[in-house]
């Protein structure tokens, strides 16, 4: 019986391949969002598993119609949710206190004595 045929992929490999940076590629393993091998304390990646990883990606592209800026309704609701907040928060009159301005404001220099 042939062995399969396996090629593993490293963290810098993988990387560089979806131009990404490593830190990123950490975190999605960790989260358990992208398919990894854990093999005793190193990190690999099985080549094939990544490319069909990728096209679960490309399939779901096709799929979703674009709405927007390409996100889903729940990220448009919340966008608007945050802009509405912020309108509501930083408004001319809040922020410092008894209407004192900053030192910079009013052409002081930071920290001088």
């Amino acid at each position: 019986m042939p062995k399969p045929s396996l090629r593993l992929w490293t963290i810098p490999t993988l990387s560089a391949y979806l131009q990404i940076k490593p830190s990123t590629l950490y975190a999605w393993v960790a989260q358990g969002k992208i398919p990894a091998l854990h093999i005793h304390r190193l990190i690999r990646f099985d080549a094939q598993e990544i490319y069909s990883w990728l096209q679960q990606f490309r399939e779901h592209s096709r799929r979703t119609p674009e709405r927007g800026r390409g996100l889903s309704p729940k990220a448009i609701d919340l966008d608007r949710l945050i802009a509405r907040v912020k309108a509501q928060v930083y408004t001319a009159g809040h922020g410092k206190p008894d209407g004192q301005s900053s030192p910079s404001a009013k052409g002081g220099t930071h920290g001088a004595l």
